[in-house]
């Protein structure tokens, strides 16, 4: 009798901790497309504002699932030895590539995305690398705020290491591919971009922004995040439909000077690859059909 009673209270304590999930994420939906052990490559044509000048080049966006650890906050490399430490993220890395007169510049943005779990990312980091040097920011998920931690080559920046207690910009590309309905309209505290903050070498602060949506034909749609102290206006236009396709996106900056400066990327190729499985010389060519 004591034996069964203790089994009803564990199997009731176990549900009562698991995540009630996102309503927004349809399993079956979301299985079909994500769980095909391949990453979706989206290749876009990006003319980055740098120095004042419009600079034509490349970004890509990959987005895959992977088995995260809650605790360790890394990719898990035995996920069913894992048990309640695995959790499932949806992850983009987003790079970005373009030159500055002789030098080039390359970007990368990670972001690792619970896909059930109603909770903010775990993680995410961002990268930056120029002749003039490199910088890097981390920022992991724990008592709830961002334990953030920057390092430069810049000495007025230095390395920091600080807390943020707020939902970060970098989050929202993923959970329009979660689900556009899960961003609500209206004002919030956002940190915005890590690879904006890196551009323009401002104190990493939680600002107050404020997010509005525009619907469009052939079932498209644009979210507008506003930050009204920074000048600055990021636009996602994305498919209303599932999968959530990104189709483009723009970051509208208001100088001191009261000008407007653009930086834009459209989409110009998607392809489901499991890219990490190429990798010989003989798989070079794959990169022509993604317009590299």
């Amino acid at each position: 009798m004591k034996s069964n009673l203790f089994s009803l209270i564990l199997i009731v304590l176990l549900f009562s901790c698991s995540p009630s999930g996102r309503e927004g994420v349809v399993e079956e939906q979301f299985a079909g497309h994500w769980y095909q052990g391949k990453a979706e490559i989206n290749v876009f044509e990006l003319k980055q504002m740098r120095y004042g000048e419009v600079r034509e080049g490349k970004a890509v966006m990959i987005f895959v699932t992977e088995d995260f650890s809650k605790r360790k906050q890394v990719k898990l490399d035995n996920p069913s030895g894992s048990g309640a430490d695995a959790q499932k993220v949806l992850k983009l890395n987003m790079t970005r590539e373009f030159v500055t007169g002789v030098y080039p510049y390359h970007t990368m943005l990670s972001v690792f995305t619970p896909v059930y779990e109603e909770i903010n990312s775990p993680k995410l980091t961002a990268s930056m690398t120029e002749w003039c040097g490199q910088s890097f920011a981390q920022m992991n998920w724990k008592n709830n705020g961002y334990q953030t931690q920057i390092f430069s080559y810049f000495e007025s920046e230095g390395d920091q290491e600080f807390k943020l207690s707020a939902r970060s910009e970098d989050e929202l590309f993923n959970l329009i591919r979660l689900n556009p309905d899960l961003i609500s309209e209206g004002e919030k505290k956002l940190i915005p971009s890590l690879i904006y903050q890196r551009f323009s070498h401002i104190p990493l602060e939680v600002e107050e922004a404020v997010i509005t949506k525009k619907s469009f034909g052939s079932a498209q749609e644009e979210m507008e995040v506003n930050y009204p102290r920074l000048g600055r206006t990021l636009v996602i236009r994305y498919q209303t439909a599932f999968p959530f396709e990104i189709l483009s996106w723009q970051e509208i900056q208001i100088t001191k000077n009261g000008q407007q400066e653009v930086t834009s990327a459209v989409r110009k190729r998607v392809q489901m690859l499991d890219y990490w499985t190429k990798n010989g010389l003989e798989d070079e060519v794959l990169r022509e059909s993604l317009s590299f």
